[in-house]
């Protein structure tokens, strides 16, 4: 196979990759393994998992903050039910060593920045909470109620910032 394979074609290259580490599984010698790039993807193929479990709990955040800032909207009851389908898909692809690499305040920051833009009705979102109001766990287990309730405690407590 060509040396710029990988460049030109990764799915050959991944195909090609797959059979000859599979041939090198049974014990046959195979000196054609691209192992610079077979270790890059590997690593990659990880770190696409982190950032997907990532981008699911920014996408919880942002709709949770959307339920908090404009309440009282008729798009409520979608940015509930996009919530439940951000949490099944981040449970489904959380794997035990992501929550050590996982902080949620940055994520929550750009989560903030992201809604902070947005007018609904011509009107920018009340305060949110200064801080995440809510662990990993909470985030991915509780019901989207609760959630909601979490936010309007923290807001209630003082723990807002401006967000609009």
């Amino acid at each position: 196979m060509p040396d710029d394979l990988y460049d030109r074609d990764v799915l050959a290259w991944s195909e090609h990759q797959v059979t000859l580490l599979r041939r090198a599984a049974r014990g046959e010698r195979v000196n054609d393994i691209d192992w610079a790039h077979v270790v890059e993807e590997i690593e990659d193929a990880g770190l696409s998992e982190l950032n997907a479990v990532h981008s699911l709990l920014r996408e919880i955040l942002v709709h949770l903050l959307k339920l908090h800032g404009w309440p009282t909207l008729g798009a409520c009851r979608h940015w509930r039910s996009e919530i439940v389908a951000f949490q099944t898909d981040a449970q489904r692809r959380l794997a035990p060593s992501m929550r050590q690499r996982i902080d949620l305040d940055p994520i929550y920051a750009r989560a903030v920045l992201q809604i902070e833009p947005l007018r609904y009705g011509g009107q920018p979102a009340s305060v949110a909470p200064k801080t995440c109001p809510v662990s990993l766990d909470e985030l991915l287990g509780m019901s989207v109620g609760a959630l909601e309730g979490a936010f309007r405690a923290a807001t209630a407590n003082g723990e807002e910032t401006a967000a609009g």
